[in-house]
């Protein structure tokens, strides 16, 4: 038999309702939100890991595809990464591999795709800068100097200013202008950290248009 409630323990079971029926509802609201909140975001980790264990198969498939030497497979290849993980840094690193086997085999047209697509699409601004590299050594060796100058005139990220003053200089120096090319090699010169093997081939460039290094500031060092 149930043993009756004092007068305390009914006082504090009715306030223990009122409370439930004041704020019952939005604490159970508040609750299920939590808990789809926490769904949603284990059903996303769990995509995410899905993406990139599909994406690191293909590109498997590509560097595969790559080794046979089809260029025809390769694009194709290309093509399902762009369209299935376009997102993923493996489609990203597809793209410069595509581009480098398209190039290799004569395939100057799909190359250039192929970087154009990682340098406006890539998430990576690294991945980007590369592309946009490539693109511009490609399109000079085509001696499309304004459309190489082109690629070469948006932001980059601070490491990679030293590489595109230089190619920039290159591209001067193909046009003839002399000026323009020894401020570029100026640039990347004094950009490049001294004990960068690169830095002394730059250093060859300056000296063939009459700048001697001794004269310049050196590359301050990097802070840790």
């Amino acid at each position: 038999m149930a043993t009756p409630l004092d007068l305390q323990e009914q006082e504090q079971l009715d306030q223990l309702k009122h409370f439930w029926n004041t704020w019952g509802n939005l604490i159970t609201s508040t609750l299920l939100v939590i808990a789809l909140a926490f769904a949603g975001w284990n059903g996303w980790q769990y995509y995410q890991r899905n993406q990139a264990a599909q994406a690191a198969a293909l590109y498997d498939t590509l560097e595969r595809n790559v080794e046979a030497g089809d260029p025809a497979i390769v694009e194709r290849t290309l093509g399902e990464m762009k369209d299935r993980f376009a997102s993923t840094s493996y489609a990203q690193q597809a793209g410069l591999l595509a581009a480098k086997a398209l190039h290799d085999k004569g395939n100057a047209d799909g190359s250039r795709a192929a970087l154009t697509w990682v340098a406006e699409k890539a998430v990576d601004p690294g991945y980007q800068a590369v592309a946009r590299l490539r693109l511009a050594a490609e399109l000079f060796d085509s001696k499309a100097y304004d459309e190489a100058l082109k690629q070469l005139g948006t932001a980059f990220p601070k490491e990679f200013e030293p590489l595109v003053a230089d190619r920039k200089g290159d591209i001067y120096m193909a046009q003839g202008k002399r000026d323009e090319a020894r401020t570029e090699y100026q640039k990347a010169w004094t950009g490049l950290e001294p004990r960068n093997d690169y830095r002394r081939l730059v250093e060859i460039k300056l000296n063939s248009v009459g700048v001697d290094t001794q004269s310049l500031k050196p590359a301050a060092p990097k802070q840790s």
